[in-house]
């Protein structure tokens, strides 16, 4: 119980029934979840086997379980510290077989699910621009998350065609997963609460195991994790949830604030202990933090408080534009790194759209201050990468089709769709994996002369599964896999800088593999892949590096930083315009929640800022000031920035005229001709600007490489494009800025 304050021993010390503790921002629910695990263990006297604690990330629970360990000196490492996914693999990895799957399965990622719709839809005749992939997969996924299956879909679509047809595809996508022996991410949690519910006796054994379980940020959890648990704690019902309704912003994500907020009606004799004393920020950031969610209805009160003192006031500035904004904000963050010797991984920079990084992003390279921007393109996603994962996935599990295809002609080998779509009727036919009709190569007329070039790729599976099987580490395999295909060769025969970025990325991957053995008792192929499978975004942060973050405020939660500055606070932009003009009630009240996690992301210093005018799709638009700045107490906000003109100030100061992309940048609605600018109340007139590609070009830009373009926003006289970079991943732009070429 030491070092920790009355509410949160009482928090730890209350072991049996029902436990509801509500943690706000910043007050230790961590430090009281690791407390507890010890207390169990060394007070209690209970077995860590019969602990489970489940969190949301892989960082956190690492961090949990490394916390554990330095409380408790014997036992420790038996305590299931896991994700809600993690803990699903487990289970389902031993008894799988119960639901007629392989435990040698799969884990399919967005682009596999992806290929997999993608063909069901095509197998059906149905045409992909009335049902587009992404729309089928949400819906599917939205099934899955309340727990209802291709069946119970299709009795509940009756009367509804779209529906129905959504069905169809539905059924087909699991059918094929399954014959591929693979499972998606909601797959995990189905297939388990399945299995639990049609093996009772595998459940009573896990109930038995589990005897108290903890669930970190209850309020984030959809309908199927608040099944698992109430399955796993329905005997003992020691079951303590930690959470913040104040902080549930993932509704889109399936998340459900009711789990929180009904929590008491599920376990009537459920004891409720609030944790409002904060550790992370100063009196006024916390003040202004109370101040905007009060004014939301559906919560639970308590108020966060500091014994830390007041610190600065949270200061709001108003701009004439979003580029001044941005280059203010940087100009700051410059100053206090150079003048007030910060480091730069002090320093965040949240949004509310993935949008509004590009221009924070432009200032930052001009004034050459290195920056993370997370959100971006994901590490196992860049193609390299994802090459050689599949490559370790067809060797670990042959039913794997999606990842044999992506590989059997990666490098060349002379092997093109038609071929492999020849094999593919075969394996139909015969009811076999793709892979292992490959091996049958030659039993199929219909491939003549290619059937030598399968033998080739199979030869080659064939062998690293030998050398497995002799002993090999998966370092030592990972290496005779970039040697033996010629990955690397290809790579080093190209001798670009773009080739050079992609090493670089089979280096870091081999780092993860290396980390990973050093780590694991029993190296294991398969448990490997499930952990890049597992592994997010966010999860990567390096605290070591001394860059600026940038994110949008959905990617924050969980994190803190010295300095925060929260840009866009304007209404239309936060809250957003979908929100403010939504039929669901509880819309802007998820904005409000979303601006709480952004203020209390700040320990030392919060600045909140917005613009005037704003560019939207080539256009300027006013916006007024965000109504949750005028939430904020007057007593605790500094409006010293509001009045001033930024530009004017600007302009005062400057001593030379500003050239080429600084004068871009300093006028965002000047397209390369002063007749450009908007002056209401008289008719102006621009040439469009015009480009030669489209969504799914290639394209080659002179600074950042190659890449594929993966959005395109037509505006009044430009367009802005998104694209997918091979080396520094995705980047947002516009047309008339970025010059891009187009690659036959």
């Amino acid at each position: 119980m030491e070092g920790l304050n009355n509410r949160q021993r009482e928090a730890v010390a209350c072991t049996e029934g029902p436990l509801l503790l509500l943690a706000g921002a910043g007050s230790g629910k961590t430090r009281v979840l690791t407390h507890r695990i010890a207390w169990l263990i060394a007070e209690k006297g209970v077995d860590p086997f019969q602990i489970l604690a489940i969190t949301f990330t892989n960082k956190a629970a690492q961090e949990m379980r490394h916390r554990v360990d330095r409380l408790v000196e014997n036992g420790a490492g038996s305590v299931w510290v896991s994700t809600f996914h993690a803990l699903c693999v487990r289970i389902l990895r031993r008894y799988i077989h119960l639901l007629e799957y392989g435990n040698h399965f799969t884990i399919y990622d967005a682009d596999d699910q992806k290929t997999v719709v993608k063909a069901c839809l095509k197998r059906l005749n149905m045409d992909p621009k009335q049902y587009p992939e992404k729309m089928v997969l949400a819906e599917i996924s939205r099934a899955k998350e309340k727990f209802i299956g291709p069946s119970e879909y299709d009795r509940n679509a009756s009367g509804d065609y779209r529906r129905m047809q959504i069905a169809r595809v539905y059924n087909a996508y699991q059918d094929q997963l399954k014959q591929s022996n693979a499972l998606d991410f909601d797959d995990l949690l189905f297939k388990t609460v399945e299995l639990f519910q049609f093996h009772p006796e595998v459940l009573e054994g896990y109930q038995e195991r589990f005897r108290y379980i903890m669930v970190d940020e209850y309020q984030d959890t959809n309908h199927i994790q608040f099944l698992l648990i109430r399955q796993l704690a329905s005997k003992y019902r020691n079951l303590c949830v930690v959470g913040d309704d104040d902080q549930s912003i993932y509704k889109f994500r399936g998340a459900n604030i009711y789990n929180i907020l009904n929590f008491e009606n599920e376990y009537p004799e459920a004891r409720v202990i609030k944790l409002e004393q904060n550790y992370r920020s100063t009196g006024n950031i916390l003040k202004a933090a109370n101040g905007v969610i009060a004014n939301n209805q559906g919560r639970k009160a308590k108020s966060l408080w500091t014994d830390q003192g007041d610190g600065d006031k949270v200061r709001y500035s108003s701009y004439d534009s979003e580029y001044d904004e941005a280059r203010e904000v940087v100009a700051e963050i410059a100053s206090l790194h150079d003048r007030g010797g910060r480091p730069y991984h002090d320093f965040a920079i949240l949004y509310r759209t993935n949008a509004q990084s590009r221009i924070f992003e432009e200032q930052l390279l001009l004034k050459n201050i290195p920056y993370r921007l997370i959100g971006g393109l994901n590490f196992y996603s860049r193609k390299e990468v994802k090459d050689l994962v599949c490559y370790l996935k067809a060797i670990d599990n042959g039913l794997d089709d999606l990842a044999v295809r992506r590989i059997v002609n990666v490098p060349k080998r002379g092997i093109g769709t038609a071929s492999v779509d020849k094999v593919q009727a075969y394996a139909d036919t015969y009811g076999m994996s793709l892979l292992d009709a490959m091996f049958e190569a030659f039993n199929i007329p219909e491939l003549k002369r290619s059937a030598v070039k399968f033998e080739a790729f199979t030869n080659l599976i064939a062998d690293f599964r030998q050398l497995l099987k002799e002993g090999a580490s998966l370092t030592e395999l990972y290496d005779q896999i970039l040697e033996r295909t010629g990955y690397w060769k290809e790579l080093q025969a190209e001798a670009t800088e773009e080739a050079v970025g992609r090493m670089e990325n089979l280096t870091e991957l081999k780092n993860k593999i290396a980390t990973y053995e050093e780590a694991a008792e029993t190296p294991l192929l398969s448990e490997l892949l499930e952990e890049i499978a597992l592994i997010a975004d966010v999860d990567r942060l390096d605290d070591d590096e001394d860059k600026v973050v940038l994110m949008t405020l959905h990617s924050a939660k969980g994190l803190e930083f010295p300095c925060v500055y929260l840009g866009g606070m304007e209404d239309g932009l936060f809250p957003s315009r979908m929100a403010m003009y939504s039929d669901d009630e509880d819309a802007i009240e998820e904005e409000r929640r979303l601006c709480y996690v952004g203020i209390t992301r700040a320990k030392e210093r919060l600045n909140l800022s917005g613009a005037r005018r704003r560019m939207v799709n080539g256009s300027p638009c006013y916006y007024p000031v965000s109504r949750f700045v005028k939430e904020i107490p007057e007593e605790v906000l500094d409006k010293g920035g509001a009045a001033r003109s930024v530009r004017q100030e600007a302009e005062r100061k400057a001593s030379k005229t500003p050239s080429g992309f600084q004068n871009m940048l300093r006028k965002p609605y000047s397209y390369g001709s002063s007749a450009a600018q908007p002056s209401f109340g008289r008719e102006f007139k621009v040439e469009k600007t015009e480009i030669d590609y489209q969504v799914g070009d290639r394209v080659r830009h002179i600074k950042f490489g190659s890449g594929v373009v993966t959005a395109l926003v037509e505006g009044g006289r430009d367009y802005e494009v998104t694209v997918e970079f091979d080396r520094v991943g995705v980047k947002k732009m516009f047309a008339s800025f970025a010059k891009l070429k187009k690659e036959n």
